[in-house]
């Protein structure tokens, strides 16, 4: 594989792992990102048990994660790798693309889903936007995502009070934006998405952008 051009933050690298049991994707995805200016790999995981063990050794800034896994699976361990460390950022990397797996990975807490087929440029571009607040997801699942608000039921008094505005910029998020592109679409500066983001973490009252997406697609708060 050959690695695609990244732009990154001076003097920033961001580690990634990788969770993945089958051997030639996991080595592939390990040259490509330690063979990537600005990215260092710092380690592969053939099951979520070992993974879970290990990460603490050497902790990196995003891990992908297969939903297939022996043992406990992806989406399992999302939750679980969210719980123990809520600032790491995860993203699946997987061949699923039913609308089940798609549902439970986001409200698990995980910033992006990506299909294998991703191409090596867009991945890397994916694993720089997920650091920078972004929500990476494949063209063909961002599509699933919107039609899941249409067809999931909210609960009673799914009603969080937001204005339309951050109704806007919750949907931005949950298309894939980050705070930077959500800024270009809505003609506004980052530092004003940025505000409207803490007033929307309040209201919902969760902590991070993974959590908000995944309550607006559980509770059906974009229409």
């Amino acid at each position: 594989m050959k690695a695609g051009t990244v732009m990154t933050t001076a003097n920033q690298t961001i580690k990634v792992a990788i969770i993945e049991d089958l051997a030639e994707v996991r080595e592939g995805l390990g040259y490509l990102i330690g063979g990537t200016p600005g990215f260092q790999f710092t380690g592969g995981y053939v099951s979520m048990e070992t993974a879970l063990k290990d990460l603490p050794r050497n902790m990196p800034d995003v891990v992908l994660v297969d939903i297939g896994l022996p043992g406990m699976d992806g989406i399992a361990g999302t939750r679980e790798m969210k719980a123990r460390w809520p600032d790491l950022v995860v993203v699946t990397l997987t061949v699923y693309e039913d609308d089940a797996r798609i549902f439970d990975a986001l409200c698990a807490g995980a910033s992006g889903y990506l299909l294998k087929r991703t191409s090596s440029a867009r991945l890397m571009e994916g694993l720089q936007d997920a650091m920078n607040g972004g929500s990476p997801i494949s063209p063909e699942i961002a599509s699933k995502v919107i039609k899941l608000f249409r067809t999931f039921r909210p609960p009673p008094q799914a009603d969080y009070h937001l204005t339309p505005h951050e109704t806007r910029i919750l949907k931005l998020l949950v298309e894939g934006h980050s705070y930077g592109t959500a800024a270009a679409v809505l003609g506004s500066a980052v530092s004003t998405v940025a505000f409207h983001m803490r007033s929307i973490y309040r209201k919902l009252e969760v902590h991070s952008k993974s959590e908000a997406v995944a309550k607006a697609l559980r509770d059906r708060l974009i229409v």
